[in-house]
């Protein structure tokens, strides 16, 4: 029987913010740290052979605010993922995960991402691997619920189920299907329909297993609601472009005072000073922050 990947913490678990390539930086993850104190944080995924033989220093690079942060990976041959896995482990993550869910074209040509859902015993024995490589750090899987016309419960119920026999417990559920042909990755987002009653009903049939629902998800009382069904809920785009969302989230569910958004930002002030003193452009840090008065008097002007 292989080992069992340890749990995330409930509290841990309820608020997230989606890995989102070219935007989930570190710049970013320490911005939304501000904004949330208590969300789980996930970086851009990174290919396991970018993890081993790439800029660590800058694909890996992380504040000591961020925690509890996750590095996404991508791939699908087991002993170079776990080869990351550990990589991940010993530079302070705290839990590995594995795109299941992109549907990019240069994804699949690497055969990895939504591809993966064809492959359940591929995964399977990837995320073995993985969790055997990083003892004592939770190990989790992002997936969608199908590829293309793949509308049967039982193909979804039989991926999650073949993954988590080999001791994977925490499922993030894009709540849609990924098209790998016809679709852009944006639309692939937006096209194919949300079915959050997956999502729900595997947490009822699987109850043992913790499951984040993602996609979709715009506002405060939508998040909320998923509560009621799930382990927690995952924002994508919306707290990237309406960043003051997750900080209502936050406050709503963990308690603490509302700041103001001028607050907000005088609080990542310091963080941005000191990286201007390491040399870090300016555009490279205050481009994840121009939506935090989206929807505000003087937002544009803001931008």
């Amino acid at each position: 029987m292989p080992a069992a990947s340890p749990r995330i913490e409930a509290d841990q678990l309820r608020l997230s913010v989606a890995p989102m390539m070219d935007w989930t930086d570190s710049h970013c993850r320490t911005f939304h740290r501000v904004l949330a104190p208590h969300a789980r944080l996930y970086s851009e995924m990174v290919h396991a052979n970018a993890v081993i033989h790439g800029d660590r220093a800058r694909l890996l690079a992380m504040d000591r605010c961020e925690h509890p942060v996750a590095l996404q990976l991508g791939g699908s041959e087991p002993a170079l993922l776990a080869q990351a896995a550990r990589i991940g482990a010993e530079a302070g993550f705290d839990e590995i995960n594995l795109n299941c869910g992109c549907p990019s074209d240069r994804v699949q040509a690497g055969r990895f991402g939504a591809c993966l859902m064809r492959e359940p015993r591929l995964v399977a024995d990837s995320v073995a691997a993985m969790i055997a490589a990083a003892p004592g750090l939770p190990v989790t899987v992002k997936c969608r619920l199908g590829v293309d016309d793949d509308h049967e419960w039982a193909r979804f119920l039989g991926f999650v189920d073949t993954i988590a026999d080999a001791g994977c417990v925490t499922f993030v559920v894009h709540a849609r299907n990924a098209w790998l042909q016809g679709l852009s990755p944006k639309e692939n987002r937006e096209v194919p329909p949300l079915r959050y009653d997956w999502a729900y009903r595997l947490k009822r049939e699987r109850p043992q297993l913790q499951v984040v629902v993602n996609g979709g998800i715009a506002d405060a009382a939508e998040a909320s609601a998923h509560l009621a069904h799930v382990d927690g809920a995952m924002l994508g785009r919306a707290a990237y472009h309406t960043p003051y969302l997750l900080h209502e989230l936050d406050v709503a569910w963990f308690g603490g005072g509302l700041r103001t958004r001028g607050e907000l930002l005088r609080a990542y002030r310091p963080y941005v000073e000191a990286q201007l003193a390491h040399g870090v452009a300016l555009k490279h840090i205050v481009r994840h922050v121009l939506g935090l008065f989206a929807g505000q008097p003087g937002g544009r002007a803001f931008r």
